[in-house]
């Protein structure tokens, strides 16, 4: 029903084929497995291009390295090509990377189901973090145990129209 063109349509990777589109502030997106990742690059090298993306300057990125790489938590995979990763590999280094570059807007598409329970909770965790913070984080999900736990407020969306919109 369009979630994740609505998606793409926010984080600035697809055009609208109509109408305008406005974001108030700096959006970190984690879409699809490995959108943003160069496969041939490293972990290492795609921590900072996918800073760079964001409008991160190098500096800051290299401040907030050694966090990046220990929430992650692949080892010495980290100066592997991103080709070489897993699936859990990948979107941990793609969750670490979005939410420790202070987004203003986290849009997440079904990524929080993937990996073992330990990352599922510490990724929780931080998007509780993030929440407390005051970003806006956006989640489409089909998990409604995973809505629950993060969300104030609710869409449904169905056939690409608002079947429901609310309070938890």
């Amino acid at each position: 029903s369009g979630k994740s063109t609505l998606l793409k349509l926010l984080a600035g990777i697809t055009p609208p084929s109509g109408g305008k589109l406005k974001i108030g502030g700096r959006v970190a997106a984690l879409l699809e497995l490995g959108v943003g990742f160069h496969p041939e690059l490293t972990g290492l090298e795609n921590i900072f291009l996918l800073g760079s993306v964001l409008g991160v300057p190098r500096d800051v990125i290299r401040h907030r390295l050694d966090a990046i790489i220990a929430f992650a938590d692949i080892g010495a995979f980290i100066h592997a090509p991103v080709r070489n990763y897993s699936t859990g590999m990948t979107v941990r280094l793609g969750f670490a990377v979005a939410t420790h570059m202070d987004p203003d807007i986290i849009l997440l598409d079904e990524v929080i189901s993937v990996g073992d329970a330990d990352f599922q909770t510490k990724s929780f965790d931080r998007i509780r973090q993030m929440k407390r913070r005051g970003v806006t984080i956006l989640v489409v999900t089909h998990q409604i145990d995973a809505v629950e736990r993060i969300c104030d407020r609710v869409l449904w969306l169905k056939d690409g129209a608002v079947e429901a919109r609310g309070d938890v």
